[in-house]
């Protein structure tokens, strides 16, 4: 009788494990990704999807606090030294070990020139000044860096460990298609354009002891669905053919939350929406009429009535939020007869015809955008492109002669290295107004390597209020990130890191 009771009680225990994870969790995906390789890309929406399969050194909590995932500590021992301990027992998907040797392999691969199949990591300067990564026994590895680089740690979160054996088995072509982490969800299969599926991963060591509960996944499968065009995202969430979308169209979130199967989740945003200028070229080399362009946008009024009142205005490039925020600026005030002034002044006194170069994806904030300019002097359209070909068109400011160009840059560390230095310093990878000011390159290097807490806050802020005046950019807004769920999804609270990981998420009916 007892050995009875025993086999019963086991069964059930397995029964109600297996009813807590027994689901399929499914994703409405505003694009596709672009590879499954962690070290091959500069993508949210693909960062988005390999989160759920990969783990990384630390991680963030939702306040953005940085805690140990896969390390079991995490400490600084001098000014260009890290060391991090990993937890025994961390398994990949193939059931192989995590060791020191995997994560010096990944940061390896991340800084060396090169290192990926001929090519250097488009995540290197994620990585900061790493010079090596020093394996000290089989759990303990050390980072040492080139010069101090105070936000080493709040970078650390980007950057995804592999598995060495399977990285040298498969080589860098295949890392694009194969994936093999030590995640929640492991690759069933993707099926570009279409889908990417994912299955539960038993042998998972839970994640972050920060963030509670760890264990498993609590559903089986997991399936990221493209769908581009955001009414069918909407489409397939009120039919209950998916569980949670992301960009939510502000224009459905009534709808969303008029239907009493589905809600609306909201999070603060950590991605600001600017105009690039094209400050090589007229009319935008001159700066008054940068900042009549500033003038003509009725920032506020745009954001009532297109984002529902969802967000903050800019006055400068960063996130209120972010550290080294100047405070002291404000965002410019919509005025249209000062724009037109302006524009008189700058040899334009019947105004300005320009374009604005969008992806269809914020067709109606460009049109918005062009509308209110039209009522100070410029005589604003807007022109659709795919996402990819504007990017294309757009990140070579000495070759195109382009005018505006309506886009948004993530910050996910809330600090001015992420999202002020590659958009506004001279021939950065995200400069795509051609904009240069040599003070303001001057006090960007000198930033990234202060340690003084206060006096590095002090040179972004002196960065800022020169920006502020010479207006490379029209600066917009900064918007609250809005999800469409499912009642039946529990469990999972959308993040200010814009990242979707749904280790912890459970869906029930």
């Amino acid at each position: 009788m007892r050995h009875a009771a025993v086999a019963v009680s086991t069964a059930l225990t397995l029964l109600l494990a297996g009813a807590a994870s027994a689901a399929e969790l499914r994703v409405g995906y505003s694009s596709d990704i672009t590879t499954l390789d962690p070290a091959n890309h500069r993508s949210r929406v693909t960062e988005g999807v390999i989160h759920n399969m990969y783990d990384a050194v630390v991680t963030r909590t939702d306040d953005m606090k940085v805690v140990p995932e896969i390390a079991e500590s995490f400490k600084q021992i001098d000014a260009t030294t890290y060391e991090a301990k990993i937890r025994k027992g961390i398994k990949f998907h193939d059931g192989s070990a995590l060791t020191a040797e995997d994560v010096k392999f990944t940061f390896d691969r991340l800084t060396k020139e090169n290192a990926m199949g001929g090519k250097t990591s488009p995540r290197k300067s994620l990585v900061g000044p790493v010079a090596d990564t020093i394996v000290v026994d089989p759990l303990t590895v050390r980072f040492k860096l080139g010069n101090p680089w105070p936000i080493f740690p709040a970078y650390l979160p980007f950057n995804q460990v592999v598995s060495k054996a399977h990285v040298e088995k498969v080589g860098t072509d295949g890392m694009a298609t194969k994936a093999m982490g030590s995640g929640p969800f492991k690759l069933v299969e993707w099926r570009r354009g279409d889908s990417v599926i994912l299955e539960r991963f038993a042998d998972y060591y839970g994640g972050a002891a920060d963030i509670p509960p760890a264990g498993p996944a609590r559903v089986d499968r997991l399936i990221f669905k493209v769908i581009p065009e955001p009414a069918s995202r909407v489409a397939a969430l009120m039919a209950g053919e998916v569980d949670l979308i992301d960009e939510l169209p502000h224009h459905a979130i009534k709808q969303i939350e008029g239907n009493p199967k589905t809600r609306v989740l909201k999070t603060n945003g950590t991605r600001s929406f600017f105009i690039d200028l094209n400050n090589r070229k007229p009319p935008f080399n001159d700066a008054r009429v940068r900042q009549a362009a500033n003038h003509a946008v009725n920032r506020q009024l745009i954001i009532d009535r297109i984002l529902n009142g969802l967000a903050v205005p800019l006055a400068t490039l960063i996130s209120p939020d972010s550290y080294g925020y100047n405070a002291a600026l404000k965002p410019y005030a919509y005025d249209p007869a000062r724009a037109k002034a302006l524009l008189a002044e700058a040899g334009h006194p019947n105004g300005l015809e320009v374009t604005i170069d969008v992806d269809n994806a914020f067709k109606d904030q460009a049109e918005a955008v062009a509308a209110s300019m039209s009522q100070a002097g410029f005589k604003a359209s807007v022109r659709l492109w795919e996402r990819t070909a504007l990017t294309d068109l757009w990140k070579d400011p000495e070759k195109h002669d382009r005018q505006m160009q309506f886009r948004s840059w993530g910050d996910g560390a809330l600090d001015p290295v992420g999202i002020f230095v590659p958009v506004l310093k001279s021939r950065d990878r995200g400069n795509f107004s051609g904009y240069s000011n040599a003070e303001v390159d001057k006090l960007l290097t000198a930033a990234d390597t202060e340690t003084d807490v206060a006096k590095r806050s002090k040179m972004y802020q002196d960065a800022q209020a020169i920006i502020h005046k010479e207006t490379p950019l029209i600066y917009l807004w900064l918007p609250q990130d809005v999800y469409g769920a499912s009642k039946r999804l529990k469990s999972w609270q959308p993040s200010p890191r814009g990242i979707i990981k749904l280790h912890r998420a459970q869906v029930e009916g």
